[in-house]
């Protein structure tokens, strides 16, 4: 068996090696990452959800989502930039959430930033960085997976030329294969063929 090669899960599917680790990884691998997403609020959400895992597993942030989804008000970005200093503190006392000051500052400031934004603008900017799928082969083993791409670099650039904080090219990548600009499902993964 190839290193980092899809495998086998509890139905028989292949899948990434990753979405086998744990259930709650099962059914988002299969169901949401990679899955095409459009929306300001929606793709907020996945930029600060992004931001918060930095420098921690994934499985944390997608266990606290709903924790991040009650104290952020469902990343609405107009609520969160209207969020106050006592909204501040509330989050930094959330035991539901990555308590993290640098990351929970990021958000409410990006959440500022974006509210001044036309609507559309965030998804336009996002959307407008993804390569061409033509010229991406579908990876065999998760060694074909890149961290960083120059598609991933240029947009993390735009959104910090924008404002943005806490989007260095690794966590633009990693939302590029969250919101479907890239499908870096393996090659032989069940998830790949239903896109």
């Amino acid at each position: 068996m190839t290193a980092g090669a899809a495998l086998a899960g509890p139905d028989g599917a292949l899948r990434c090696p990753w979405a086998l680790s744990t259930e709650d990884y099962v059914s988002y691998h299969d169901e949401e990452w990679g899955r095409p997403v459009h929306g300001d609020d929606a793709l907020f959400e996945r930029i600060s959800l992004e931001a918060f895992q930095s420098g921690l597993s994934w499985i944390t942030i997608l266990r606290r989502r709903p924790g991040f989804r009650a104290a952020f008000a469902g990343f609405h970005i107009e609520k969160v930039a209207a969020f106050t200093d006592e909204d501040r503190a509330r989050l930094l006392a959330d035991p539901g959430i990555i308590r993290n000051r640098a990351k929970v500052d990021a958000t409410l400031a990006n959440a500022r930033v974006l509210a001044d934004w036309p609507e559309g603008e965030l998804d336009d900017l996002v959307w407008s960085h993804a390569p061409d799928p033509a010229d991406r082969p579908a990876p065999r083993t998760l060694a074909d997976v890149p961290a960083i791409t120059p598609e991933s670099t240029a947009l993390s650039k735009a959104l910090k030329k924008r404002g943005l904080r806490f989007v260095g090219p690794t966590t633009a990548y990693a939302l590029m294969q969250a919101c479907g600009l890239v499908d870096d499902h393996l090659e032989t993964c069940v998830a790949r063929s239903a896109r």
